[in-house]
């Protein structure tokens, strides 16, 4: 098995049922627990209602994809050893990384957040990525700063 994710080995999504978006199948996989997809679904689609209508836009897609967008990575750091001793080596995040990436931290971030339902979590960090705030935002911004200050080891990348 190839150590690089090739296209061939990619799975397909089929687009959700309401918006008919790759990108809200994909949230809703990874907000999914124990298998229970239809409530995990039931979770997406509030909250994607519910930060569209804390911000005041009709469309709730156009929305997450702005918030996925402030969120997603553009390099990100990684530990290699060079001559006895370990380097945080900053290297660019390819489109497929950046949304898994992208989708981890929201996920996570909402989880994070105690006391209400996981849908209104979810939405609140969703506003909070749109408006380039919140800890999954906040995730990015610290991988920029570490890539930024480990940019003299940049030439260490193999390429």
């Amino acid at each position: 098995m190839p150590r690089k994710v090739t296209a061939s080995l990619q799975r397909r999504l089929s687009p959700d049922r309401k918006y008919q978006s790759v990108l809200v199948q994909r949230l809703i996989n990874k907000s999914m627990l124990d298998g229970k997809k239809l409530v995990a679904e039931r979770a997406v689609y509030s909250a994607l209602e519910v930060a569209a209508k804390k911000i005041g836009s009709e469309d709730p897609l156009a929305v997450f994809e702005r918030a996925l967008k402030n969120v997603s990575p553009n390099f990100e750091v990684k530990s290699r050893r060079v001559g006895g001793a370990n380097y945080q080596i900053p290297f660019p995040v390819s489109g497929h990384r950046q949304l898994h990436y992208a989708f981890s931290w929201l996920v996570q971030s909402a989880r994070a957040r105690k006391g209400i339902p996981y849908s209104q979590r979810l939405a609140l960090e969703i506003v909070d990525a749109y408006n380039e705030a919140g800890a999954a935002y906040k995730k990015k911004e610290d991988t920029h700063k570490m890539a930024e200050a480990n940019r003299a080891f940049a030439h260490f990348a193999r390429t």
